[in-house]
């Protein structure tokens, strides 16, 4: 930039004193700085003040800092806005970098992540500002590019060469002309393989490069002609798929197509975000479901026994009774109590049943299990209720399948419990569906049970696997089914995922690892 070029910050944030403490930081760095205390006002003084750089935090009333960043890159897209967030905040951090914002750092805030922050974002506007200027010079003068790419190589070199984007160009019979740096590391391919030699299509699959293709001819990625901030895949050099974020426009000369300019954005660090933050979700239900058992497991122990002995002397005294009639009636009274009595208590002891089964404290036998047969199994003691619900049943598990290695009753029971679950599903009747198959990417064995039953409402599906959580009706379950599932699927080794809509049925996936020899 230019000696006497001043940059501009501007600082939101509710917090007073950290808006000031930021403000100091930035006027010492040289910036002339102004802050606000809210997004509106921010948005206001956007308008008026035209920062280069923006520093907002994430949690604001009213107007967040996601909802600020969203509008000033509507409506000033050349501005860098850094969001600021705290520790529990980082997937808020990983849509800011979706919505395009330049970085993010953490509360509380140190004057060395600000710098280096504020440091990327200054590069990142320069930056952006030379291939915008870039992009004017290629869309006003297409057919004098390669003298002028020639007569500028050096400006070239600088301008596209400092990019933290990839940028590619091509002429108007779609090859390469233009390879930057930033497009090297990403693709693995040399300049020198590239420029002149490779096509467009030589960085797509087939599929891609057809959705590519229809979507650059529409308008919904910001009109015909112009792919704005497009999500895709891209093959690298050894054909494995790169996500990105691309942007792309046809470069025009009075009207006639010269070429295409397109530039790419590596999506593989947000992903691996993303990734980790499923795999901790992940790993804090399997805790939780671990320490549910351990509770069942205590719970269990204390209250069976009394139980026990309840049921025992309510049994004895229903036995004395009927061996000593009352002819006034109130002996058959009495024994008709003591009926509810046996029968709520038995029903307390399925309960505690239930828990011990669930917490997974009994003695279990494992051994090679051939799922082929253990599935005809499950069939041969669910066709009956499968034929009075009026359930048309395919099946896929032929083949020669490896074997499993568990407890063929525990792992019979979980296949049954979908099953009944799917049934119950399809109260007018429907369809199941039962597959086996083996996926050689990660030594597993998948079984799945699909209905085309109601399906499960959204709200519902990361509870569905807890204990005593059911949406059956009163008397219909203990919503222990699933969590017996759960737990014994766990205890194998392997996992249970489920997928659903609500109208159009369920797919439960059970993953067993395949046994070793």
């Amino acid at each position: 930039m230019e000696d006497n070029f001043t940059w501009r910050a501007l600082v939101i944030d509710d917090d007073v004193d950290v808006a000031e403490v930021a403000a100091i930081a930035l006027a010492d760095a040289g910036f002339h700085v102004e802050t606000a205390n809210s997004g509106n006002t921010g948005l206001d003084k956007t308008a008026n003040f035209q920062p280069h750089i923006i520093l907002t935090d994430i949690r604001m009333p009213g107007l967040s800092g996601l909802d600020v960043l969203a509008q000033v890159k509507k409506k000033w897209p050349e501005i860098e806005v850094i969001v600021v967030t705290g520790h529990a905040d980082l997937d808020f951090a990983v849509e800011a970098l979706k919505l395009d914002a330049s970085d993010f750092i953490t509360k509380p805030i140190s004057a060395n992540a600000l710098m280096i922050a504020i440091e990327r974002a200054r590069e990142r506007f320069e930056n952006r500002k030379k291939i915008k200027d870039y992009t004017r010079f290629l869309e006003e003068g297409w057919s004098r590019a390669s003298k002028e790419l020639l007569e500028t190589h050096k400006y070239q070199q600088n301008l596209i060469e400092s990019s933290m984007d990839g940028i590619l160009g091509f002429d108007s019979d779609e090859v390469v002309v233009t390879f930057n740096a930033s497009i090297e590391a990403l693709l693995g391919y040399s300049r020198s393989q590239a420029i002149s030699h490779m096509h467009l299509s030589d960085f797509f699959s087939s599929e891609e490069e057809k959705r590519l293709r229809r979507d650059l001819a529409g308008q919904k990625y910001g009109g015909v002609d112009r792919l704005l901030l497009y999500d895709t895949w891209m093959l690298d050099r050894s054909g494995h798929p790169v996500p990105v974020q691309l942007s792309m426009s046809h470069i025009k000369d009075e009207q006639q197509p010269q070429g295409m300019v397109c530039f790419v954005r590596d999506l593989r660090v947000i992903h691996r975000l993303q990734q980790e933050m499923a795999d901790q979700a992940r790993l804090l239900h399997q805790d939780k479901m671990l320490s549910l058992g351990r509770l069942a497991a205590s719970v269990a122990h204390e209250i069976n026994n009394p139980l026990s002995a309840i049921l025992n002397y309510v049994r004895l005294m229903l036995k004395i009774l009927g061996r000593q009639p009352d002819g006034s009636g109130q002996g058959q009274k009495f024994k008709r109590y003591l009926e509810i009595v046996e029968k709520e208590t038995a029903r307390c002891a399925e309960i505690v049943s239930g828990l011990l089964t669930f917490s997974r404290k009994s003695d279990i036998h494992k051994e090679k299990v051939n799922v082929a047969e253990l599935l005809e199994q499950c069939l041969l003691l669910s066709r009956h209720r499968l034929e009075l619900s009026k359930i048309e049943l395919d099946t896929d598990f032929g083949g020669n399948l490896p074997p499993v290695y568990g407890d063929a009753n525990q792992l019979q029971q979980c296949v049954i419990n979908l099953v009944f679950n799917a049934i119950d599903a399809m109260e007018q009747g429907g369809k199941i569906i039962i597959a086996a198959s083996q996926d050689n990417a990660s030594n597993n064995i998948c079984i799945a049970v699909e209905d085309t039953g109601t399906g499960i409402d959204s709200e519902h599906l990361d509870h569905i696997f807890e204990p005593f959580f059911t949406t059956k009706q009163e008397g219909n379950g203990l919503g222990l089914g699933l969590a017996i599932t759960y737990g014994i699927i766990a205890n194998h080794g392997g996992s249970i995922d489920v997928m659903s809509k609500v109208g159009q049925g369920t797919k439960f996936v059970i993953k067993l690892p395949v046994h070793e020899s």
